[in-house]
């Protein structure tokens, strides 16, 4: 299902990052120490913006803002 929330996303699960272009001038965002479960919960959510707002966002990963052309994936 398409995402009006997330434009693109891809995890480094060695690295245990998850990368998010959010649409617009949102920008990319890198988030450290995502573990390989919650890589899995935000894929398997109904609602990716549910998931993020009210789940992943109040973990609280350490965060920073990337270049936007970090070989991410479309949301589908």
């Amino acid at each position: 299902m398409p995402s009006n929330v997330i434009a693109a996303i891809s995890d480094n699960s060695e690295h245990r990052t998850l990368t998010i272009t959010y649409p617009g001038t949102r920008g990319t965002y890198r988030y450290d120490n995502v573990t390989p479960e919650e890589w899995d919960e935000l894929r398997a959510a109904p609602s990716k913006e549910a998931y993020l707002n009210h789940t992943f966002k109040e973990r609280q990963h350490p965060y920073e803002r990337v270049p936007s052309s970090q070989g991410i994936h479309r949301v589908k």
